[in-house]
């Protein structure tokens, strides 16, 4: 049963490209899990003046010796096996870094993968 939350922190971003962010790295925990309930959990935590984001995943995992690379356009590490351009994670690396943030992934306890990104604390307009 899916649990949703939806208190994540007002930030100072293109809406178009963040959203294009959170799709990509849900899109991908979902379609690189080998079993019938993926799991994917959203987070932030404040950190030194920015916003961490993790989208963490129960799915198949990434080897940390490519943990670079899986960020570069057109890479992927498992060819034929799933479907996709390699284009994705690339695109978050670009929307990322265009708005002062950086990006990487760390291996989940217990299998599975979590992205990391952050993105500066800016005053944030009030909304109307």
């Amino acid at each position: 049963m899916p649990r949703w939350s939806y208190k994540l922190p007002n930030v100072q971003a293109d809406r178009r490209q963040l959203g294009q962010l959170f799709q990509n790295l849900v899109s991908n925990a979902l379609k690189l899990c080998d079993h019938d309930a993926p799991r994917v959990e959203i987070s932030t935590a404040r950190s030194d003046g920015e916003w961490v984001f993790s989208v963490a995943d129960d799915g198949i995992g990434v080897d940390l010796s490519q943990a670079e690379r899986i960020f570069e356009v057109f890479e992927r590490l498992h060819r034929g096996r799933y479907d996709g351009t390699g284009t994705g994670l690339a695109t978050c690396k670009r929307i990322v870094e265009r708005h002062d943030g950086r990006i990487w992934v760390e291996p989940r306890p217990g299998g599975g993968s979590v992205f990391c990104f952050t993105l500066p604390i800016r005053p944030t307009p009030p909304l109307p």
